[in-house]
């Protein structure tokens, strides 16, 4: 898991290499040249996963909404099909799967294509079943992940969902300017990563502090609020702890009656349009005498002032900022892993891939 964690910076550079063009602020992906006239009629994106991938497919669908301007959906692909989805040729369903066999996902990519919509993947195994059945599809290229928490088959899928929202966003209002900034931040996030990862040890030495703690509550809003799910997922999947990942708007609504001193929380905060929300969200459970270990962007005092532990991460686009917030959390959930002397590369009850529903 360790080594998946350290291999991200290169996974997320192969994964964009030759695909993100920072020039004319385009996205070329070669698997979904057949369907882009296709892609330009769409009119509504329905992304069906499980697990991580469903994490990443709900930051997915803030980054198309806001700027390609397609409405969409993302569903658990276990549920998909026990619904009556309302499909038809202007509608595109995504598959994402690191290991393109899932069982559920599969059984929603063959629904939607019995119902007449375009199906897309995004994978990370070459020649998987998902993406043979398919319409069209991008290959993460993160090389094999091994550990069955997933770690960075997530990071390339937000890297590939960034790249598909420019496709999308461009052929669409999207500016040249907008593209070309999008674009050129994403190609700075491998190096972004380096930096943070030489950190790890900071991160250590919080985790013991907190590895005997029964409970964690993580929260984030906006695009953060996905990977306030993947943090408390990771550490419930490696430490076999407690943790419930919720909007931290939400949070006031029936949650914090569990705050206490036993319940810590993780706030992911950076710098960006709802940064003063968490902030107030923060007050909250500082009132309640609850511990808070906090995200935030490199350089903020004043989350410190509140925090009881801050995790920096560089600044970067808001739509690209979970990229290098999930870092750390994976981190945590490692080393809180290894300090209670669990295996997290092998979690009790857990197989890497799902294929029996």
């Amino acid at each position: 898991m360790l080594k998946e964690i350290f291999e991200q910076p290169q996974a997320i550079s192969d994964a964009i290499r030759g695909r993100a063009n920072g020039k004319d602020g385009m996205a070329k992906l070669g698997g979904l040249k057949d369907v882009s006239e296709k892609l330009r009629k769409i009119e509504k994106i329905i992304i069906v996963s499980c697990g991580t991938s469903y994490n990443s497919g709900l930051v997915g669908e803030y980054m198309i909404e806001e700027y390609a301007g397609i409405p969409v959906e993302v569903e658990y692909a276990s549920e998909f099909r026990y619904r009556k989805p309302l499909l038809n040729e202007k509608t595109a369903v995504v598959a994402i799967s690191q290991s393109g066999e899932t069982a559920d996902t599969l059984a929603a990519i063959r629904e939607a294509k019995n119902k007449g919509a375009l199906t897309l993947g995004i994978v990370n195994t070459v020649r998987s079943t998902i993406a043979r059945e398919t319409d069209a599809g991008v290959y993460n290229h993160a090389g094999p992940e091994i550990g069955v928490a997933s770690t960075k088959a997530f990071t390339t899928q937000l890297s590939i969902l960034a790249l598909i929202t420019v496709m999308l966003g461009r052929q669409r209002e999207m500016s040249f300017v907008m593209g070309e900034r999008i674009v050129s931040e994403l190609l700075k996030i491998p190096k972004l990563i380096e930096s943070m990862l030489k950190d790890a040890k900071g991160l250590k030495r919080i985790a013991k502090k907190y590895q005997n703690y029964k409970d964690f509550l993580y929260l984030g809003r906006k695009y953060n609020f996905p990977i306030a799910l993947e943090g408390a997922l990771k550490i419930k999947e490696v430490s076999y702890v407690h943790a419930e990942g919720y909007a931290s708007g939400e949070m006031k609504h029936g949650t914090i009656a569990l705050i206490d001193k036993n319940f810590p929380s993780v706030f992911i905060a950076p710098k960006d349009s709802v940064y003063e929300k968490n902030l107030s969200g923060m007050q909250e459970i500082k009132a309640r005498g609850g511990k808070v270990i906090a995200i935030a962007t490199k350089g903020d005092k004043e989350i410190a002032k509140l925090a009881d532990d801050v995790i920096y991460i560089p600044k970067t686009l808001e739509m690209l900022s979970p990229i290098l917030s999930v870092i750390p959390l994976q981190l945590l959930a490692y080393y809180v892993g290894t300090g209670r002397g669990l295996d997290v590369d092998k979690p009790r009850n857990l197989a890497k891939s799902v294929t029996v529903e």
